[in-house]
């Protein structure tokens, strides 16, 4: 049995709190989740309950989990614009991670980074750009690098 957190279960607490973040732009669409481990600390609560808490979330639509990348926040339902005239066009690429990218990734700069681009058109007209970065799985990364040296040679 979950213990009560002021009447509701622990974990409904944390996914609450969460959904405050992410409606209130706190946490941005596209945005990574903080990982487990913050959870667990900042809320004090343990893994299984973090993870109820963002199971709750990404059967709300508020989140969505990817293998490698993590939990991120979706856009909400209300700013979704569903209509035939709508389009999104999405592309991926490897790019080289300059200064500002290296410095949040903690990585050196030249890092091969996946890009991924988004772009929202409403009857042709663009609404939206959404741009994320995210660093290569190890083996891609070591693929990437050897390229690289290769190229240089």
């Amino acid at each position: 049995m979950p213990t009560p957190h002021y009447g509701q279960p622990r974990y409904r607490a944390i996914a609450d709190e969460l959904r405050r973040r992410i409606e209130s732009g706190v946490i941005q669409p596209g945005s990574l989740l903080p990982a487990e481990s913050a959870l667990t600390a900042e809320f004090r609560a343990a893994r299984g309950t973090v993870r109820q808490a963002i199971a709750a979330l990404r059967e709300a639509g508020l989140v969505a989990t990817e293998h490698g990348r993590g939990t991120y926040a979706t856009t909400p339902e209300h700013m979704r614009v569903l209509d035939e005239n709508s389009e999104t066009d999405t592309q991926q690429r490897q790019v080289a991670a300059d200064e500002e990218l290296a410095a949040l990734f903690a990585v050196e700069v030249g890092t091969v980074l996946m890009e991924q681009q988004s772009i929202a058109r409403t009857n042709g007209t663009v609404r939206t750009v959404v741009r994320t970065y995210r660093p290569l799985p190890p083996e891609r990364e070591q693929f990437a690098t050897s390229l690289r040296m290769s190229r240089k040679l």
